[in-house]
């Protein structure tokens, strides 16, 4: 059976190192596709038996009803022996900015009349077909192209029948995840950082983990969330979605956070076939699969 990987989002924010990855991987690739051209493409495809993991992407470049004809489009191609996943990258737009700047680029939709930001603001317009369609959407505001290139690796380039679950550590005071399907704040557990031998530590290190093991409320709320997640989770598995991503977020993303993303990453990885940890501030991911 045939894949789909449609890869979108706005410019900047890694959609050709997305597809250079998955070209890497062995997929047929195709950049600035043409949605009016999907069909046709599918269609090739599926003459052709040595092709059978096909990705492509789409942009704010192409023809502006074409794209609000997207869901219509890929109704359609839904209905054959196909199996498709829908990727949205995205950045804070001061990060696009800023990256726009660096490299001295100009933004595809800017003119003499529209500026940077109006552009930015226009191509969001544009791809909400694609946005609002989307099984994984990816903040890439504070990865690295390394990171980007783990990240598409571990969370895209997967078999597209594994239900990937990701859980993720984040700071609040750098912002929530905007691919985060569930949130939950853990600082209202006590904080390591207070403890003078364990502030410069993380919660992958074995004194903090010992102190917050040793926390009633810490393994109180680790319980409460394992069951929760253990009972929902396969109904989100059964309504047809291909991603989680489980977000954990504590004051600075360092101690608390990242090990009940620890401790959660472990319980799960013993259940699921695709489990997966990030913590976004220590710049870390790990992957789990069963063979």
């Amino acid at each position: 059976m045939t894949s789909l990987i449609i890869i979108s989002g706005r410019s900047g924010s890694g959609k050709s190192t997305a597809l250079h990855v998955l070209e890497d991987m062995g997929h047929y690739c195709i950049d600035n596709l043409p949605v009016s051209l999907l069909q046709p493409l599918i269609n090739r495809v599926a003459d052709n038996t040595a092709i059978e993991n096909v990705a492509v992407s789409i942009d704010a470049r192409n023809i502006a009803e074409d794209l609000e004809k997207f869901p219509e489009i890929l109704a359609a191609i839904q209905l054959g022996e196909l199996t498709t996943k829908i990727v949205y990258l995205d950045s804070a737009s001061a990060t696009l900015f800023k990256r726009f700047s660096e490299t001295r680029r100009k933004h595809p939709l800017s003119n003499q009349d529209r500026d940077l930001g109006e552009a930015l603001d226009y191509e969001k317009q544009l791809l909400n077909p694609i946005s609002d369609l989307a099984d994984l959407a990816l903040d890439t505001t504070s990865l690295t192209i390394h990171e980007l290139r783990d990240l598409i690796r571990s969370r895209v380039a997967v078999d597209s029948h594994q239900f990937a679950l990701l859980f993720e550590s984040f700071a609040y005071k750098n912002g929530v995840p905007i691919d985060a399907d569930l949130v939950f704040d853990v600082r209202c557990l006590p904080n390591p950082h207070w403890n003078p031998d364990l502030k410069s530590l993380t919660g992958l290190d074995g004194p903090v983990q010992e102190f917050l093991s040793a926390q009633p409320e810490f393994m109180e709320m680790f319980n409460d969330l394992k069951d929760y997640l253990s009972k929902w989770l396969p109904r989100f598995e059964a309504n047809n979605r291909s991603y989680m991503t489980i977000a954990i977020g504590c004051t600075g993303g360092q101690h608390r956070s990242v090990y009940l993303c620890h401790r959660l990453f472990e319980h799960f990885a013993n259940h699921s076939a695709n489990v997966q940890i990030r913590h976004r501030e220590l710049a870390n991911i790990q992957v789990k699969q069963h063979p």
